[in-house]
């Protein structure tokens, strides 16, 4: 008997199954998807869902992994407007509370005093007093505009249940008491969304200059040529701070800023495989047939050189998350309080030589990780894509 006549794949079906054989993009490719779903579902997951994570509560600054600690909850005299679910998705929501950490209350009555905590011993004992009556919008299911307890015990009960919240934080927290948790997954935000842009950019301008040097040759390709070697002669770091001084400080600048210093790589990729097939038969095929130039170009040219790339692609996402972290750093990124990574290690640098590094330590360790992740998949792609094997 004959065997079963073997079924041909795709390209893209052998490219697929080339690139799930490799273990490292395949893990890779899960680590970048897990971050990109943290970054855009972080205020569901993160401890501060204020906008930012820029809850500041000073008296528990730069403590260490694990710190715990009890807050009172004093409600806000006027309360922020609920926010949309959609809004708070991309944005938090303000605290309807304000948090008061303790070593202890002792409640009455009337009011509760709140004997504020104190990292070390001292002499001087911190308290504050608040009247009972301000704690009664925590529990709305009491039902009544006032609070009255008929003895300590029931108001220390009330209160205790009701008003006081047991806080843990994993990775402890920053010089200003924020939640350092909170803000390290939020400020994958940042990395993310500029290296996305970023490419978009770079793929828009360097496509669209590299096919009209490849395609049309001549003065038009020596024009393209000389402009792509006057932006390659300047340094990429240098470029970027130069147009982000142009345009000014601020998330959206440093989003067009680095995809315009991005494209030159597409821009030469794409004029060197356009100058290699322009002359094949089904380019050829297409003016005998009256095409327009840019119908060759976009619907017959392109579709045959997405290989390269898609790989460099990756490689340009990397290089987007460290130069947005690079200028970050030097403050001319992103600007505070909004969390980034790079703006977290120029925050945190002074407590290497401290007993907290971990606050520099790890916004650098996720950097370096996402950057490795991309290469990798830039490397996995490269092998599956390869017609050669």
């Amino acid at each position: 008997m004959e065997g079963k006549p073997r079924q041909e794949q795709s390209p893209k079906a052998l490219a697929w199954k080339r690139f799930r054989s490799n273990k490292l993009g395949m893990v890779s490719c899960g680590f970048v998807i897990l971050w990109a779903l943290l970054a855009l579902f972080a205020y569901l997951i993160i401890p501060d869902k204020t906008p930012n994570a820029n809850r500041q509560i000073l008296e528990i600054s730069t403590k260490k992994p694990g710190f715990e600690v009890d807050m009172l909850m004093v409600p806000k005299e006027t309360p922020p407007a609920k926010t949309p679910f959609f809004q708070f998705l991309f944005n938090g929501r303000p605290d309807d509370c304000i948090y008061l950490p303790f070593d202890s209350i002792r409640v009455d009555k009337e009011t509760t005093t709140v004997y504020l905590y104190q990292a070390e011993e001292s002499s001087t004992v911190r308290t504050e007093v608040v009247d009972n009556t301000e704690l009664i919008s925590v529990s709305p299911s009491t039902g009544s505009g006032t609070l009255t307890f008929t003895s300590e015990v029931e108001a220390d009960s009330y209160v205790r249940s009701h008003c006081v919240k047991h806080r843990k934080f994993l990775l402890g927290t920053d010089q200003f008491g924020r939640d350092f948790l909170s803000r390290l997954v939020l400020g994958s935000r940042i990395s993310l969304t500029v290296g996305f842009i970023a490419v978009l950019l770079s793929l828009m301008i360097g496509i669209v200059m590299g096919s009209l040097g490849g395609f049309f040759r001549g003065k038009v390709d020596d024009a393209v040529v000389w402009f792509i070697n006057v932006v390659w002669s300047i340094p990429t770091l240098l470029l970027v701070i130069a147009i982000t001084f142009a345009l000014g400080k601020g998330i959206a600048q440093v989003f067009i800023a680095v995809g315009l210093t991005m494209w030159v790589e597409v821009a030469r990729i794409v004029r060197g495989q356009i100058l290699s097939i322009r002359e094949t038969t089904f380019v050829e095929a297409g003016r005998a047939l009256g095409f327009k130039n840019l119908r060759i170009i976009f619907k017959h040219i392109l579709p045959n050189i997405l290989n390269p790339i898609i790989v460099v692609s990756a490689a340009n996402f990397a290089s987007a998350i460290l130069l947005e972290a690079g200028l970050s750093f030097l403050g001319i990124g992103v600007q505070p309080p909004m969390p980034s990574w790079g703006s977290m290690i120029k925050e945190n640098y002074a407590f290497i030589i401290l007993d907290a590094a971990y606050l520099a330590i790890l916004p650098g360790i996720a950097i370096m990780l996402l950057v490795l992740a991309f290469m990798l998949i830039g490397n996995a792609l490269r092998e599956a894509l390869d017609v050669k094997n």
